[in-house]
C-alpha cells in the first residue's frame, strides 16, 4: 500500500495550525464531551491525522479505535499520543477503511478531515460504509470546510480558501480535486438524522464545521 501521506504526513499538523490557527482542532473536538462519550463508549476516527481529537476522546473514557491507510499518520499519531497522553489507550489499524467490516460495533463514528480526500462518489461510498460500522441509533459525526453560504464576496473567499488547501494536499498527496462537499444534504440522503451544524469562524466567516448525524435503528 503505497503511503501518500510520506511527505505531507510529519508536517500535517503544523499547515492545519499555520492555516487555521486553532479552529481547525475545535472542529474536530467539538462533539466530543461528556454529553457523547462516557466510559466504554466504542469510538471510531476514520483517518487519524495526528489524533489529538482520538486522545481527547480515550481521556474521556472512550474504547477508541483509529484507522488509517498511512503508516506516515499512524507514526506521527504515536509520537503525539505518547507527548499529549501516554496512558490514554488507542486501537490503530493500519488498513484502507473500505476494508475495515467490524459493522454495527460502534457507537460513535467520526471522520473529521477525512472524506474530502476523496472524489463525490467515491465520498459518499466511503460515508455509507462508516455508517454501516455504527451500531443502531450510533453518532455519526463529520468535522470538514463548511459548505460556502453568504453573500457573493464571502462564497468567493471561501472558495479560494479550500482550493489553496486542496491544490497543496492535491499535488503532495494526491487527492482528489473537487467543490466543497455539502456533507448534511448528503447524511441525510443516506438516512441518518441530521442535528444543526456547528460553526467555527474565520475571519469572522464560517469556514469550517462540525455535523452530528444520528443513525436511524
Amino acid at each position: 500500500m503505497r503511503d501518500k501521506y510520506k511527505v505531507i504526513g510529519p508536517i500535517y499538523d503544523m499547515l492545519s495550525t499555520l492555516y487555521s490557527g486553532k479552529n481547525i482542532l475545535k472542529c474536530k473536538t467539538a462533539m466530543l464531551n461528556e454529553n457523547t462519550i462516557s466510559p466504554g463508549t466504542k469510538v471510531l476516527f476514520a483517518g487519524v491525522g495526528h489524533g489529538r481529537d482520538a486522545i481527547k476522546a480515550a481521556e474521556l473514557g472512550a474504547d477508541v479505535t483509529v484507522v488509517d491507510l498511512s503508516e506516515t499518520m499512524l507514526r506521527k499519531f504515536e509520537d503525539v499520543r505518547l507527548e499529549q497522553s501516554p496512558d490514554a489507550k488507542v486501537r490503530k489499524v493500519h488498513s484502507d477503511i473500505l476494508k475495515f467490516d467490524e459493522f454495527g460495533e460502534f457507537d460513535m463514528v467520526i471522520a473529521n478531515f477525512f472524506l474530502n480526500v476523496f472524489d463525490e462518489d467515491t465520498m459518499v461510498t466511503v460515508l455509507q460504509h462508516l455508517i454501516k460500522l455504527g451500531k443502531p441509533n450510533a453518532k455519526v459525526v463529520v468535522g470538514d470546510f463548511a459548505y460556502p453560504t453568504g453573500n457573493l464576496v464571502a462564497r468567493g473567499f471561501k472558495k479560494a480558501y479550500w482550493y489553496a488547501a486542496l491544490s497543496l494536499f492535491c499535488l503532495l498527496a494526491g487527492n482528489a480535486f473537487h467543490e466543497i462537499y455539502n456533507y448534511p444534504e448528503h447524511m441525510r440522503k443516506l438516512g441518518l438524522k441530521v442535528a444543526t451544524p456547528q460553526h467555527f469562524k474565520l475571519l469572522n466567516m464560517q469556514m469550517f464545521w462540525s455535523i452530528l448525524g444520528e443513525k436511524q435503528a
